[in-house]
């Protein structure tokens, strides 16, 4: 069955993380993604670590498996004319330069789009492309303070907090793969292309404002950092065990029962300050307290047992290794493995949207260095291979 995406051709200009985060997914489900690349080195991830024995990026492997890779210097006024040529070809171009480096190239949206109306012309970057901080160079660990997500997390009486994963520019990815189906769906109805502006700070504000910018906007108080606490739940988070921590999550009144059912504390079922959560908010470390003393008294294993005989929501906290490994996640192909002409076979993440009719594909390799320089340029663009052999005596490619 073809793939859903098959013949969507994405010329991508992108680098680092968000953008290929964006043309990866899209190429799980079978898009044509054209990777564009600098002459000498390419991609800057190629050079960053960790690296396979045998030299490549595990990060660039990981990053870019099922794509195309064609060398282009955009620098020069040869390769800027061959990119439109490329252009004129492709349905989606994708770029996450800063603002404005495009547009001095020649390439932006406004120019490109004469070329072909159709075009659907995605942008990611720190801030994105209108308001007074457009022009400032922002990164994942930038857009997580800019975006409010570090004012959140983290205990009260500690440092800001990032994230453990760099989740700005994956949500910017994730919300540039998402703009551009909807802009698909938009061209399938009119014939039109459009312009996609996706800010990585954006992109971490409509995550953390979901849930936290009802408190100040209807009571101008600032939320602050709760740890692994919920601001509207209790209890929830990480209790300290004998040997370490299990997760609990209780939110009706019926888990409270089961709770404490759980901890054989029939007194406080039904108990007008528990029993209901806008009430036992109010009591916050009280409730803390109480389930703290009780977690305390077991291991790990011995809590998440009781809990979940109990129906209430619980884990342990794995450690890496036991996740990488997780039998629930193997069993959904979420650790799957691509074979590498150079590395041979690495383990990679596999694709988290799963599709009866139309599954993803994460297991085709990475390319190599302008791997696909005479199948774009002779197949797509019909040159020559003397044509070939002199824009790489030139450095155009």
């Amino acid at each position: 069955m073809p793939k859903a995406l098959e013949g969507i051709r994405i010329l991508d200009f992108s680098r680092f993380l968000a953008g290929p985060t964006c043309s990866l997914i899209l190429g799980y489900f079978g898009a044509e993604v054209i990777k564009v690349e600098i002459p000498k080195g390419g991609d800057t991830f190629r050079t960053h670590p960790p690296f396979t024995p045998a030299g490549e990026s595990y990060f660039f492997v990981s990053m870019n498996r099922g794509k195309k890779s064609i060398t282009l210097n955009l620098a020069t006024e040869k390769g800027r004319q061959i990119a439109r040529e490329l252009v004129k070809k492709a349905d989606v171009l994708l770029e996450n330069f800063s603002p404005g480096v495009m547009e001095k190239l020649g390439l932006g949206y406004e120019e490109l789009s004469k070329l072909n109306p159709a075009l659907i012309y995605a942008s990611i970057s720190g801030f994105g492309h209108s308001g007074p901080r457009s022009h400032q160079p922002g990164y994942d660990i930038v857009a997580q303070a800019m975006g409010g997500l570090m004012a959140i997390s983290g205990f009260p009486d500690g440092p800001p907090i990032k994230s453990g994963a760099s989740i700005g520019d994956s949500l910017g990815g994730i919300h540039a793969a998402l703009s551009i189906l909807v802009a698909l769906q938009h061209r399938n109805r009119t014939g039109e292309g459009q312009a996609i502006d996706i800010s990585l700070q954006d992109s971490i504000w409509s995550l953390a404002a979901i849930e936290h910018s009802m408190v100040y906007f209807l009571t101008g108080k600032a939320p602050g950092r709760l740890g692994n606490a919920y601001l509207y739940s209790v209890p929830f988070g990480a209790f300290p065990t004998k040997d370490g921590d299990v997760i609990l999550a209780v939110n009706t009144a019926d888990e409270w029962n089961r709770l404490a059912g759980a901890m054989g504390r029939k007194d406080l079922m039904n108990h007008p300050k528990y029993a209901l959560q806008r009430e036992r908010i109010k009591y916050r470390e009280e409730v803390i307290a109480l389930v703290s003393a009780w977690t305390k008294s077991l291991t790990t294993a011995e809590a998440v047992k009781t809990l979940s005989d109990a129906r209430v929501v619980s884990s342990p906290v794995p450690a890496f290794e036991e996740v990488a490994n997780d039998p629930q996640l193997l069993s959904r192909e979420m650790i799957v493995e691509v074979e590498q002409p150079v590395s041979g076979k690495l383990k990679v993440p596999g694709a988290a949207c799963k599709l009866s009719r139309t599954p993803g594909d994460p297991t085709r390799p990475a390319p190599a260095l302008g791997q696909h320089n005479e199948e774009i340029y002779i197949s797509l663009l019909g040159l020559k291979q003397q044509e070939l052999k002199k824009l790489r005596d030139e450095g155009i490619i």
